[in-house]
Order: structure tokens, then sequence, then C-alpha cells
């Protein structure tokens, strides 16, 4: 029997079970291969939505479904944590014990959200990479009656680059359709020379940051957070008075990861081959996602668009072939919607190849947007675009 073993319900583990258990029926009807699913909470949750929370148009008990609910009848589901990998013995140990034996291991682990690596971020702070956490942004907005507003990204890499910016121009409507936008200030603090990683989405972005008033501190590396002076400071010397700061934590790998020699220290993300997403070399280990060292943004719509290839690339070598089709290789392609505020957004859309050439924002793209959101899970997990 070829065991294959899926850490992860996240997008990329759940596509990734549902399209084996179609690829390979025939052969796990007749009990020559086993797909086994482990996730830590048994819940699928959409995390998308937390931006949502924080800006009033979602509520966290919406954004999260049953793992088993959406996964294929021929897919088990282990509800465990994960607590070591033995790349040698090809085992999985789980924090109940069991010990679960693979020939093909798929890494759909996600990232950790570390707010507590910088002192005082976590009274001080708000961020929306949790529904707790996007919850308290939104009380804080709700009570917010104007002065300065900080928004900015407190280390890279980080889960859906363009996040923190739709943040900080939904906020900044938000204040405008409140009245409080005279009484206020709206910054934004990018790490690097300019408002977004790819050059193509900041030259975008940056004339709607001038548009709105919205002040650009570019190489602002977050080092400290003074609560007496309600200030946060720069790696590079620059300090910004805040009254409400919105900052994205410090996001790293799983520590099981590091902990089993499958990914380096300090920052814990998996090697993986840019093209076959095999891991390491290994040729039975694969990881998508935001677990992943590539060069691309951490987002379930990378992990949408690398299951399929993590799929063939398993397939191919149960079937005793290579890996052939439109699926034999990942060519770094991403999609996602981008919110500018004012009811409007826009398209990213680009490869490895092919950097995006984001549309003029539009209602279009916003509603799009929002139909994406409403329609997930009947879709995405379970393979249906």
């Amino acid at each position: 029997m070829d065991r294959v073993l899926i850490l992860g319900g996240g997008v990329g583990g759940t596509l990734t079970a549902n399209l084996l258990a179609r690829k390979l029926r025939s052969r796990i009807d007749r009990g020559q291969v086993d797909i086994t699913l482990v996730d830590a909470m048994g819940a699928h949750v959409y995390q998308p939505g937390f931006m949502y929370i924080a800006m009033g148009g979602e509520r966290e008990e919406r954004l999260a479904r049953p793992e088993r609910s959406l996964l294929d009848a021929p897919v088990n589901l282990v509800v465990d944590t994960v607590v070591r990998v033995d790349d040698g013995a090809r085992t999985v140990v789980l924090a109940s014990g069991a010990v679960l034996p693979y020939d093909y291991l798929v890494l759909s682990t996600g990232c950790r959200i570390l707010p507590q690596m910088i002192e005082h971020f976590e009274e001080e702070a708000e961020h929306f990479y949790t529904a707790t956490a996007a919850l308290k942004l939104r009380r804080a907005l709700d009570e917010f009656k104007g002065g300065k507003v900080v928004v900015g990204i407190a280390s890279m890499p980080y889960k859906c680059p363009p996040a923190p910016l739709e943040v900080a121009f939904l906020i900044e409507s938000e204040l405008r359709e409140r009245g409080l936008r005279e009484k206020s200030e709206v910054h934004f603090c990018s790490p690097i020379g300019r408002a977004f990683t790819i050059e193509s989405v900041s030259e975008m972005a940056t004339p709607i940051f001038e548009q709105k008033g919205i002040e650009l501190h570019t190489f602002f590396n977050v080092d400290a957070i003074d609560p007496e002076r309600k200030a946060v400071l720069s790696l590079e010397g620059e300090e910004l008075p805040y009254d409400l700061l919105v900052l994205v934590p410090p996001h790293k790998g799983q520590q099981f990861l590091m902990d089993s020699g499958l990914a380096p220290a300090p920052g814990g993300w998996l090697p993986t081959d840019r093209n076959t997403l095999r891991v390491g070399g290994r040729p039975n280990v694969f990881a998508l996602g935001d677990a992943t060292d590539l060069p691309l943004s951490k987002a379930g719509s990378t992990a949408h668009f690398e299951a399929p290839v993590v799929v063939e690339g398993i397939v191919s070598a149960i079937e005793g072939r290579e890996p052939a089709g439109r699926h034999a290789a990942y060519e770094g392609r991403v999609m996602c919607f981008f919110e500018v505020g004012d009811g409007k957004g826009t398209l990213l859309r680009f490869d490895y190849e092919h950097p995006p050439k984001p549309p003029k924002p539009n209602a279009l793209w916003h509603l799009g947007k929002i139909v994406f959101n409403k329609t997930y899970f009947h879709t995405v997990p379970r393979g249906r675009v």
C-alpha cells in the first residue's frame, strides 16, 4: 500500500487530499493507496475573512467549517497535533502518542503568528491575523475618535502581503465615512524602499496613498514599541507616535519542522524546489502554501495553484511515470484580489516570469472579492475551481 500523509487542513492540505482521492480512487478502492490528513483543530478556517471582521463586515462563526465536511469520503481525517517528523523512519509522531507511517508526505503546515517576539506588542498593537485579534481591532476602531493611526509590518515574510495596505486604505475610508478624517492622520510603514515588494503593485498603490493623504514611510523596520511615549521605533532610527497602532506580527514556520531537521532556524521555512515543490531534494516529501521558503505570496491562492502540482508529483510516482501535463511543474502562479477602499478593488495575477499588471481599481473587482469570499467553502477546498 502507498500511504500518503498530509499535515495541515488549510487550503493546500484539503485541496491536495481531495484531488488525490479523485485521481487515485480506483487504487484506494482496491486497498492499494491510503490518504490521511492530520489537522490540529479539525476545522477549516477561511483566514482572509479576518480582515473583514476587523472592518466590521464579517463574523467569526461564518469563517469556519468542520474539516470532515470538506473532505472526500476516501480521505481519512486525524485530529491531533504533530510533534515530530522522523524523516529516516518515514513516520510522523502525534501528541497523542500515535505514530503514522508514510510513503509520501505533504507539508501544508502554514505558519505561526508570534506577536510576543516584540516587547509590548500584545498590549499596545492591534492586528488582524486571527479572528480574536481582528475582533479586538474592530473594537479599537469603534472607540477611535481621532488621532494618529500607524499601520506597519513588524517583520517579513508574512501571510497575505497585500493585507496591511488594504487595511490602511480601508481604515482611511472608514474614517472619512465617520467624519473623523480631518481629526486623524494615517501613516503606513514599509520595511523596504517602496510601498510593496512587487514593483508594479507598488507603482499602482503609491498614488492611492497620495490621493488618500496616507503618509508612506519606507525603510521602516520595526525595532521596538515604547508604551510610555506611545511611539513605534524603527531600526533606522525613525520613530512614529500613535494613538492606534496596527502591526503585522512576526511570522515563523512550525517549530516541529525545525526540531525535525526539515526546516532551518531561525525562520523555519521549508527549503522547497520552486518547480517540483519537493522539500530539500527528497523525492517523497512535498510542501506548499505558507510553509515554504519560495519567493512568493504566503497566501491561500498560492497553495490553490500549488496543490495540483503536488498531486501530479505523487500520482506520477505511484504510477511509475514522470510528471506530465500542465501540472507537471509549478510556474509560480498566484492570483488574488486587492481592496483599495471606497468599494473598489483590483486584481493581482502573476507567476515567476510575469509580474502583475493590476487593472485600474473599480467596483467590479471589489464585488469579485466579495463573491469569492462568499463562495469559498463550496469551491476552492473541494477542487471546483
